[in-house]
């Protein structure tokens, strides 16, 4: 496949099949987080899921997704796989994702953007507090694994491509933007420690 073709599919899963279950699970009260897994050959989609956090507060939308990929009956290698999150993955998530397995991941959004966009702050507190670094001080290629901001694959596409990649990017942010909103507005009913 092609960056071009899994720039576009990477943003098609987004849009058609994380963004609808994140739409049902915020209406429950849980965060804005969703994830997916792809297979490499193909990019057929092997799962998508979001955060459930209501049920216990480790299923972030890529420890929630793992979780359920590890209980289907057959699954794929993770050798064979792409990890796809909505948001750049917390410390917790990128170790989870670490420990299953994945040699890659693939993100929309970044920390600063959960912070300042989505005011859901805590995986740069964590990051500084914790770990002591900066936000984007971890390594993004190390010996486990290399990430990739779908971001900046949309900014190395050729002009012909990068308009219509960039008006469905912002289809997607626009879609956050009112689950935000929704999610805002309920968040101080629920019971999620770091919400």
């Amino acid at each position: 496949m092609t960056e071009t073709n899994l720039t576009t599919r990477l943003l098609d899963v987004i849009e058609h099949d994380i963004i609808p279950l994140t739409e049902q699970g915020v209406q429950r009260g849980n965060k804005i987080f969703g994830a997916a897994i792809l297979r490499k050959s193909d990019l057929s989609l092997v799962l998508a899921e979001t955060n459930n956090e209501l049920e216990n507060p480790l299923w972030h939308g890529e420890v929630h997704t793992l979780k359920r990929f590890y209980e289907m009956a057959e699954r794929p290698a993770t050798s064979e796989l792409i990890f796809l999150s909505t948001h750049e993955p917390c410390t917790m998530c990128m170790s989870s994702i670490t420990w299953a397995g994945f040699d890659n991941f693939y993100y929309f959004f970044s920390h600063e953007d959960s912070r300042d966009a989505f005011a859901i702050p805590h995986d740069l507190k964590i990051l500084k507090e914790v770990f002591g670094l900066e936000p984007g001080g971890y390594r993004k290629q190390n010996a486990f694994w290399k990430s990739f901001a779908i971001e900046d694959m949309i900014e190395v596409e050729d002009d012909s491509r990068r308009g219509r990649l960039l008006a469905q990017a912002q289809k997607i942010r626009s879609l956050y933007d009112g689950l935000s909103g929704t999610y805002q507005s309920g968040k101080s009913g629920n019971d999620i420690p770091l919400n």
